[in-house]
């Protein structure tokens, strides 16, 4: 199969958007109920929501910003370096200049392409050098801050979730405020780089049915939410009319709870730096 075949299928909608529940605002209502009441008395629980893959202006990015900055909601957004330009980030700033506030932009890598011959898909993983590890960060990190200036923040999200443990060192000493990937993963950090994990996928789903799907996703968001800090995965490119009625209930439900807290990267750290919370049995 050829790579502009991957590439379509990629942006298929999963199962779980070809068929919306008929009670979906009482199921999800319902599910961030159950979350609430599961949180230690007194605490917050922490929302932070990663849009992966930007870099390229299109409509179905503009819809997602227009979503969430409607509903002045924070945002997270992995940039794929080598996939921005000049002209697209200026097509992209210029959108909602009053609201840029809400937007955390930080790094995806460095062109989201792998390059294991075996095995899951990693950008950063054992197939690769030291030396070619390192460079492909750094100039990554140097092409987001020579165009985004500012406000570009030091945050690593590996492509696909996954990297191996030299990649780790290298985000640390390179002076990265964290790195964000799946709860899942089982490559530890080195001490001292700090995890902002997701542990809710909205659009990369693998269920073969709409039920099962359904079912699994309000079980991934009560556990998510309950622990503590809840990290939640966006790929825009694979939304369709479901997927944003769904995501505009879901931050509708949230912000309605007094005790649940939508954040960014930002916000995350100077948490970490202040008294600190829990996420699924690490301390920041």
């Amino acid at each position: 199969m050829g790579e502009t075949s991957e590439v379509l299928m990629s942006l298929v909608p999963s199962k779980i958007w070809t068929r919306m529940p008929d009670d979906l605002m009482k199921r999800t209502l319902r599910c961030i109920d159950a979350a609430c009441d599961r949180l230690t008395a007194g605490q917050a629980g922490h929302i932070f929501l990663r849009a992966d893959d930007v870099a390229v202006p299109g409509s179905q990015f503009s819809r997602l910003l227009d979503l969430f900055f409607n509903q002045r909601a924070p945002l997270c957004l992995a940039v794929v370096p080598a996939w921005l330009t000049r002209v697209r980030w200026q097509q992209i700033s210029e959108i909602k200049q009053d609201a840029a506030h809400l937007l955390c932009w930080h790094q995806h890598g460095w062109r989201h392409i792998n390059h294991q011959i075996t095995g899951k898909k990693q950008e950063f993983g054992p197939n690769r050098s030291q030396f070619e590890i390192e460079n492909d960060i750094i100039r990554g990190r140097q092409r987001l801050e020579g165009i985004l200036g500012r406000r570009f923040y030091p945050v690593f999200t590996p492509p696909w979730n996954r990297c191996d443990c030299r990649t780790l060192k290298v985000i640390h000493r390179h002076g990265f405020a964290a790195v964000s990937r799946t709860f899942a993963s089982d490559v530890p950090s080195p001490e001292g780089l700090t995890n902002f994990y997701v542990n809710v996928d909205l659009h990369t789903r693998k269920e073969a049915n709409c039920v099962t799907g359904w079912s699994n996703l309000f079980e991934e968001l009560r556990t998510a939410i309950s622990s503590g800090c809840c990290g939640i995965m966006i790929h825009h490119q694979r939304m369709n009319d479901a997927a944003f009625i769904f995501l505009e209930i879901l931050l509708r439900a949230i912000k309605a709870r007094k005790n649940l807290r939508l954040v960014h990267f930002r916000d995350l750290v100077r948490l970490k730096k202040g008294s600190g919370f829990r996420v699924q049995g690490s301390t920041l």
